[in-house]
């Protein structure tokens, strides 16, 4: 499913309006009817008293149809204004104009602790405050009013959005509603699916409210949910090579778990033949734990790490790999430093670069532009702020701009490591990855990533679309071993663990199924 930022919600919205002759009530009463239909399948209503707190823009009118569905069902609306009415404008004025003569409860904003008492006499909660065009923190009673509502723990449904969550970023402008479910409009917002506006959502649903497919399909909406294709079938009669030739150049001295767990992820999601290219003096303890690798021992720095004199040597190694996988485990050393960024510059097959490697080519950058095959780079939050030279606050300030600018610049596929993983390609596409969770936040995870890429690579996918799978894959794996183990406990072996079964469940599934969950509910 497409994803819209606020900017192309509000052109989709006009556009509907204008070149399909979609009258703006008509698509305010789909949106509040759509709500009302989700609201009224998960709570009573009939003799229920529901508390209504309505804003004074467009946000504000979809609670107001919703009110009136409520009434007509039975239900006991109560409709609080938290602004001021003669703002309302357009659709919005027409529904406050139904709702007077109806003889809707309607009151405005007092105190904080008259809301109290409200709210205490109330079943539920809806939430049509602020919508998704909040551009500044929350303040004065707004934020009282979302404070008040948090506190008093009563069921709350929010509409679009919850109020005090940013449409285009998923971070929290001062307060947020917790809601225990949200129905967002037209298509989800990016600030819907990103954490932790994902998170103060509860369950998500959205309803296209009457927009014609070339609307919601439009190829200009470059913003997606995750949603790779299917593994290739392996050949019945292959060999180790039919199914991907990786070389991991990885691991310096104290630093024995990268290597292993990245060259062994490729493995077990079904790569063929991982090369290990390892400082000698760390190769018989990973050989130890991983004898399925083939190892290429290196000369070692005096710091223990992979040495520049090896070069040549990879180079000629890497030549002919089907991908090649370097920075798990590199460290920071300068002579190590200096090689991987030859090497990006010259390899010339798929290169992935994680870890010490992206911190290695961070003051230069640029010089994977002109690679003759595909870039792929999957920082954290901070190798994201090396690459970029912006703050970690700018980038979760704009995650999908700065992702799509730099993926643009660099000319190289992106994944942005976290919760609900970005994935960015130099044409600007974006998926949101929502596979995962917080169990993952645990050192080696990322190595085991890199690996699960690498085989989607070997299995016979293009590369976008085997970084994709592995991004996907990763984290089914790591919602296994969460729900196995709980996640307090699950450490990167776990996720390594978990591949097989994610690729087994992956081949196993039926032609219209997918590995990454359905988080929201199409209405």
């Amino acid at each position: 499913m497409k994803i819209a930022t606020v900017a192309q919600m509000r052109a989709m919205d006009q556009r509907a309006i204008e070149a399909f002759g979609i009258p703006e009530t008509l698509l305010m009463e789909n949106a509040g009817l759509a709500a009302y239909r989700v609201l009224r399948d998960r709570f009573p209503v009939a003799g229920r008293r529901i508390l209504v707190l309505c804003g004074s823009g467009n946000n504000g009118g979809d609670g107001l149809v919703v009110a009136r569905k409520i009434f007509s069902d039975g239900g006991q609306p109560l409709v609080l204004l938290l602004g001021d009415a003669t703002r309302y404008h357009g659709a919005a004025a027409v529904n406050w104009e139904i709702i007077q003569r109806l003889g809707i409860d309607t009151m405005p904003y007092s105190t904080p602790a008259a809301l109290d008492d409200l709210i205490n006499t109330c079943d539920l909660v809806v939430d049509a405050i602020l919508g998704t065009g909040l551009s500044k923190p929350v303040r004065g009673h707004y934020a009282d009013v979302i404070e008040s509502v948090n506190a008093n723990h009563r069921p709350v449904v929010s509409l679009d959005i919850p109020s005090g969550i940013h449409g285009d970023t998923g971070q929290v402008m001062g307060t947020a509603i917790r809601a225990d479910l949200t129905i967002t409009f037209g298509l989800p917002k990016v600030g819907n699916l990103l954490y932790p506006g994902y998170h103060y959502g509860g369950k998500l649903y959205t309803t296209h409210i009457g927009f014609p497919p070339r609307l919601t399909r439009a190829d200009d909406l470059a913003i997606a949910i995750n949603r790779p294709p299917r593994i290739p079938e392996r050949s019945p009669w292959g060999h180790k090579g039919s199914f991907g030739d990786a070389l991991f150049i990885a691991g310096a001295a104290d630093y024995y778990g990268a290597p292993y767990l990245a060259s062994m992820a490729f493995l077990r999601a079904g790569g063929g033949y991982a090369r290990l290219a390892a400082p000698a003096a760390i190769v018989p303890t990973i050989a130890a734990r991983g004898p399925e690798i083939v190892f290429l021992p290196q000369e070692g720095t005096a710091a223990g790490s992979i040495a520049l004199s090896n070069l040549d040597q990879l180079a000629t190694v890497a030549g002919t790999r089907d991908m090649v996988v370097i920075g798990p485990g590199l460290s920071l050393n300068e002579e190590t430093a200096q090689l991987v960024r030859q090497l990006a510059a010259t390899v010339p097959v798929p290169l992935l670069i994680d870890g010490d490697g992206l911190t290695a080519i961070s003051p230069s950058a640029d010089s994977v532009c002109n690679r003759s095959a595909d870039t792929v780079l999957t920082p954290h939050l901070g190798e994201m702020e090396r690459l970029t030279g912006l703050s970690q606050e700018a980038i979760q300030d704009d995650p999908v701009g700065i992702l799509q600018k730099t993926a643009g610049r660099l000319q190289a596929i992106i994944v942005l490591k976290g919760a609900h993983s970005l994935i960015g390609f130099p044409d600007q596409r974006v998926y949101v990855n929502t596979t995962g969770n917080h169990a993952m936040a645990t050192a080696g995870a990322g190595d085991v990533l890199t690996g699960a890429i690498a085989a989607m690579v070997g299995a016979g996918l293009p590369v976008d679309k085997a970084v994709c799978k592995g991004v996907a894959l990763h984290g089914a794996a790591g919602d296994l071993a969460a729900d196995a183990i709980g996640a307090d406990g699950v450490t990167a072996d776990d996720i390594l663990r978990y591949l097989p079964e994610a690729v087994r469940r992956d081949r196993l599934a039926r032609d219209d199924e997918t590995l990454c969950p359905d988080i929201l509910t199409i209405v």
